[in-house]
């Protein structure tokens, strides 16, 4: 069996890379930097698994797991990624994940899932799984395309339109479009308005 770790951070990825390869010895893993080289790699690579980061530049983890479910059916994605939020979660789900956990989980849950999820199952991080048992999908972000929500929540979060353009590999004019969209999808009419709206959904923690 082999897996296609996706994470554009070098030093995260090869971090990862080399403690599944300690811990699952049997397992071929291979890297991928962006959702580009994943799609490209996965037709030479055939992997089993895809571990697939959330917030990765140019196209999403979200759009390249739909693009790879779309050619191989059959493939299996984890999501590891540092977001919690449930918005995201269900996204990721709904993009045909077959589970998700944060990075913040112990080395031997990463294991688990890895496991677990090769095995046909599907994986939820436990206090994750809980939460979307007993929180209900808000409708005001339903019809939004991966793209819009990733800029969403870092709106929401305060994240400068400058910085959003850098870590998503887009200018800073497309943020400035995807807001103005976002803000007649949601039906706010200030970026203030988002942020509160980003608090009301959960998706952005106040402090104290």
């Amino acid at each position: 069996m082999n897996i296609l770790l996706v994470d554009d951070h070098a030093v995260v990825r090869q971090g990862y890379a080399s403690l599944l390869r300690a811990l699952l010895p049997a397992i071929e893993v291979r890297e991928a930097a962006s959702g580009e080289e994943a799609l490209s790699r996965v037709q030479e690579a055939l992997p089993h698994l895809v571990i697939m980061d959330f917030g990765l530049p140019g196209i999403s983890g979200l759009e390249t797991t739909r693009r790879l479910r779309q050619r191989l059916p059959q493939l299996r994605v984890l999501f590891f990624s540092m977001h919690d939020e449930l918005p995201l979660v269900r996204q990721a789900l709904e993009a045909g994940a077959s589970g998700y956990l944060t990075k913040s989980s112990a080395p031997e849950v990463l294991i688990e899932a890895v496991r677990r999820v090769l095995d046909g199952h599907a994986y939820i991080e436990q206090s994750l799984a809980t939460q979307l048992a007993y929180t209900p999908s808000d409708q005001r972000l339903q019809g939004m395309t991966p793209r819009e929500l990733e800029i969403f929540l870092m709106l929401a979060r305060g994240t400068p339109t400058r910085v959003i353009a850098d870590q998503l590999n887009i200018s800073s004019k497309t943020v400035s479009n995807h807001l103005t969209l976002l803000k007649s999808k949601l039906q706010v009419s200030s970026h203030a308005e988002l942020v509160h709206l980003g608090i009301d959904l959960g998706v952005v923690r106040v402090a104290g």
